[in-house]
C-alpha cells in the first residue's frame, strides 16, 4: 500500500512568528494595502464561506423558501461569526498576529454580534418569538467560545462543531419554517460533522504554520527511498483537504439553492 515504514521528526520548536504565515489565505497579494490584507485575513473567507453554506443549507432543505428571511439569516450570521467572532478571537491572543488596532477589532465585534441580534429580533417579529432561543444561544456561544469565558468550559472542539456547524444550519431552518424537524436534526448533524473534519485538519497547521519554528525529519518508505519532511510537504495536503472541504459545502448549498429557487 506504500506505507512509510518509519516516520521521524527531528525538531518542532514554537516560536511567535512563522515564515509560513498564519493561514493558507492570509496576506493575498490582490489587496494592495497590508491593513486590507490584515482585515481579509480576519474574515477567514473560507471558513467563513463554509459557515454560510451550512446556512444555505438549512434554509433550503425543505421548500418553499422565503428569499427574505434567507438574505436576513445570511446576514446575521456574517456579522456573528465572519466579522464578530472573529474579531473577538483575534483580541484574545491575537493568533493571525496582525496589527489592527484593539479599539478596532472591540468595534468590530461589537457591530457583528449587535448587527446579527438586531437581524435576530427583526425575525422575532417575521418568523417567530421562539426564535429569541436561537438569537440569546448564538450570543452566548460566541462570547464564551472566543474569549475563553467560563473557565474556557465552552473552547472545546465539541461545541466548535456543534456552533459553527449545526446551529447554523438548524437556525437557517427554524427561520424559514418556524419549527424544528427530524430530518433538520439530521442535517445538523452532518454539519457538526463537517465542522469537526475541518477542525482536525487546521489544528496541525495552525501549530505548524504559528507555533513551529522549523521540521527537520524523514519519511523513509518500504523501499527504502528517504523522503524529506518540511513544513510545506506537511502542510500541503492539510490544507488541500480544507480548500476541498470548504469547496464541497459551497457546492452542496448552492444545488440546494437553486434546486428551491427554480422549482
Amino acid at each position: 500500500m506504500g506505507l512509510p515504514s518509519t516516520l521521524t521528526i527531528f525538531k518542532s520548536t514554537p516560536k511567535k512568528t512563522s515564515e509560513n504565515g498564519p493561514a493558507f489565505y492570509a496576506q493575498p497579494k490582490f489587496f494592495t494595502r497590508t491593513r486590507q490584507r490584515e482585515w481579509w485575513t480576519l474574515l477567514h473567507p473560507p471558513y467563513t464561506l463554509m459557515h454560510l453554506s451550512f446556512v444555505v443549507i438549512g434554509a433550503c432543505l425543505a421548500g418553499p423558501v422565503n428569499t427574505v428571511r434567507l438574505v436576513l439569516t445570511l446576514a446575521a450570521f456574517f456579522l456573528a461569526v465572519g466579522v464578530g467572532a472573529h474579531a473577538l478571537d483575534e483580541l484574545k491572543g491575537r493568533p493571525l498576529s496582525t496589527s489592527i488596532p484593539t479599539w478596532q477589532l472591540v468595534a468590530a465585534s461589537g457591530i457583528g454580534l449587535g448587527g446579527a441580534v438586531a437581524l435576530g429580533i427583526v425575525g422575532l417579529f417575521l418568523v417567530s418569538a421562539y426564535l429569541a432561543i436561537f438569537i440569546v444561544v448564538g450570543a452566548t456561544i460566541a462570547l464564551a467560545y472566543n474569549l475563553e469565558l467560563f473557565h474556557a468550559r465552552l473552547h472545546s472542539d465539541v461545541v466548535f462543531a456543534l456552533a459553527w456547524g449545526g446551529f447554523p444550519l438548524l437556525t437557517a431552518y427554524f427561520a424559514q419554517h418556524a419549527n424544528v424537524s427530524v430530518p433538520a436534526l439530521f442535517a445538523s448533524a452532518f454539519a457538526a460533522f463537517i465542522s469537526q473534519t475541518q477542525r482536525e485538519l487546521s489544528s496541525p497547521a495552525r501549530d505548524i504554520r504559528r507555533r513551529t519554528a522549523s521540521i527537520d525529519g524523514v519519511q523513509v518508505l518500504l523501499d527504502g527511498t528517504a523522503v524529506p519532511l518540511t513544513s510545506q510537504s506537511m502542510l500541503a495536503p492539510l490544507e488541500r483537504a480544507l480548500r476541498s472541504l470548504c469547496w464541497a459545502t459551497f457546492a452542496l448549498a448552492l444545488s440546494l439553492l437553486y434546486l428551491r429557487l427554480h422549482h
